[in-house]
């Protein structure tokens, strides 16, 4: 008999992928990703999360359950892990309740700014399932908003609750989006972790070396990421830094300002 996977209780409460992966619904969901899906030496279903076929194919599928019935990204782009995205959707929402009287706001009148939407346009597709907020998108490059605008228009639910807007100096976070009449309830960030593209693949490399126990392998990203989503000059820190410098002029326009931190060390930072 198969074990069930553990609880992932370090996942926020309400957040539906505690009970881990479901992967014979998953695989009738998106047939595309049985043939990636494998018992491990503890006779679990699982896949291996270094290949970015199978990683791009398991988003696919766990999206369906968002009501997604189209969603693809180009290769070498960030596909992000869905658990932990979902995870800052629910501690964002607990945030938003403090200001609301203990109750979790749900409507589309709830507007975010997603700074960095990429190419996948994860935050906003799990905030409008989830709760049912509207999103303002932003990205620096080009190419990864016509994908988020292919996903839009093939999700027409999305359409009128997800827009985008093209930041056209990377050197600056909030101004040439945050106009003088906009209000936005929060930003949500997952902001770029390296300082260079050498220090990204180390990381990289590390990452995929303790999930194939092996070092003989090639450092491809393993889940994607082109340079505007993985390292800037000056990494996490700056980035963090700009964006709390910047957010003093739009301070009345901004009910939350929040961003991820991946590194612990960082936390410490006197930004």
């Amino acid at each position: 008999m198969k074990n069930q996977p553990t609880e992932k209780n370090q996942l926020h409460p309400r957040n539906s992928h505690r009970s881990g992966y479901d992967f014979d619904g998953l695989v009738v969901a998106c047939p595309e990703l049985k043939p990636f899906v494998f018992t491990n030496q503890y006779e679990t279903q699982t896949i291996d999360f270094s290949n970015t076929e199978a990683v791009k194919l398991l988003n696919k599928a766990l999206l369906q359950s968002y009501g997604i019935t189209y969603w693809d990204i180009p290769p070498t782009y960030l596909c992000p892990p869905i658990p932990g995205r979902v995870d800052y959707i629910h501690y964002l929402a607990d945030l938003l309740a403090t200001n609301n009287n203990g109750i979790i706001p749900t409507s589309e009148t709830v507007q975010g700014l997603d700074i960095g939407i990429g190419a996948n346009c994860i935050y906003p597709i799990l905030g409008n399932a989830i709760y049912g907020w509207s999103f303002v998108g932003t990205e620096t490059d080009d190419n990864a908003l016509q994908n988020c605008k292919k996903i839009i228009s093939h999700n027409p639910h999305l359409i009128d609750a997800i827009s985008l807007q093209l930041q056209t100096e990377p050197r600056f976070i909030f101004k040439n989006i945050i106009t003088a009449e906009d209000k936005f309830a929060f930003t949500i960030c997952n902001p770029p972790f390296h300082a260079s593209e050498a220090e990204a693949s180390k990381a990289n490399l590390r990452k995929i070396n303790t999930l194939q126990n092996t070092k003989s392998i090639r450092p491809e990203l393993n889940f994607g990421g082109q340079n505007a989503e993985l390292w800037c000059d000056g990494g996490e820190i700056k980035f963090i830094t700009q964006m709390i410098f910047e957010s003093a002029k739009y301070a009345k326009q901004v009910l939350w300002f929040t961003t991820l931190v991946s590194k612990k060390d960082n936390l410490h930072w006197k930004f």
